[in-house]
């Protein structure tokens, strides 16, 4: 017997926000197993408010910073561990990063194991300002943290939102963005070095197709989500190990604009494990 864990990564956008849009529908109709939220924007109480009532383990770094970031971890599987950030020790930085070591059970054919999951949230950065060096400083930090997290081996993926896009099929309009922050050729090269050198699996990227697409953020403004003129920027990145387990990676790309709740869709993963 197989057992089918559905693992979803989704950047939020304000977790009230996006529950006052829709997302408890979205919950209930995709019966995730774990998901993995970025830019929650809420203390420990408000996040509990609206997911513990419904048995999800929880673990959240809020950001230092009222009102921006947040990234937590809502499982059906009971937590081991939980460890917040990478150390470090600037202030925007916090709220970016949390994992969790995941105890899934022993069913027929398969022993218990752990898988471990990471929540990300990358700055978005601005060229020509000091958050280009801060989400370099940080893209740095997280490089050395997947090195570690892959030197150990075993079951683990690291989601959430990148804030870059990887190649010119992630981004409809790569030729107007060549020059943007989520699309230098300096921030791209960390992808490369996670996929090539570290041996992450894009799994978004694996299982969805050689593309155009398919995009997991539009803006807001203007026609973007009805021209799905968006980007790729959320991903789930997983171990040998795990990436071997996966079977199938979808957007869940809402039907109209309206029915959005957040400018960010969700990408879900199902692994047999």
């Amino acid at each position: 017997m197989v057992a089918v864990v559905i693992i979803a990564t989704v950047n939020v956008n304000g977790i009230r926000a996006a529950f006052r849009r829709g997302m408890q529908g979205w919950l209930d109709a995709r019966r995730p197993d774990v998901v993995l939220l970025q830019e929650v924007r809420a203390t420990d109480e408000i996040l509990a408010d609206h997911l513990s009532s419904d048995g999800w383990h929880l673990a959240h770094e809020a950001s230092q910073t009222k009102g921006r970031a947040g990234v937590a971890i809502a499982s059906r599987f009971p937590m081991t561990a939980v460890r917040i950030g990478l150390g470090t020790g600037v202030t925007g930085d916090s709220g970016r990063w949390v994992e969790a070591d995941l105890e899934l059970p022993a069913h027929e054919g398969a022993p218990a194991r752990t898988v471990t999951v990471v929540s990300a949230y990358i700055h978005s950065g601005t060229v020509g300002t000091p958050s280009m060096d801060e989400k370099y400083a940080f893209l740095d930090a997280v490089t050395s943290r997947l090195g570690e997290i892959a030197e150990a081996g075993g079951y683990a993926v690291v989601a959430g939102d990148v804030n870059i896009a990887h190649r010119e099929v992630d981004i409809k309009n790569w030729k107007g963005n060549l020059k943007a922050a989520g699309f230098l050729p300096q921030e791209r090269a960390y992808l490369d070095r996670w996929f090539d050198d570290l041996g992450w699996h894009d799994l978004g990227r694996e299982l969805g197709g050689e593309g155009p697409g398919p995009f997991t953020w539009w803006s807001w403004r203007g026609q973007a989500f009805d021209n799905d003129s968006g980007w790729r920027i959320d991903y789930q990145l997983a171990t040998g190990d795990l990436a071997e387990a996966a079977v199938s990676a979808t957007v869940d790309r809402a039907a109209t604009y309206d029915a959005r709740f957040s400018d960010h869709a969700p990408l879900v993963v199902e692994y047999d494990l």
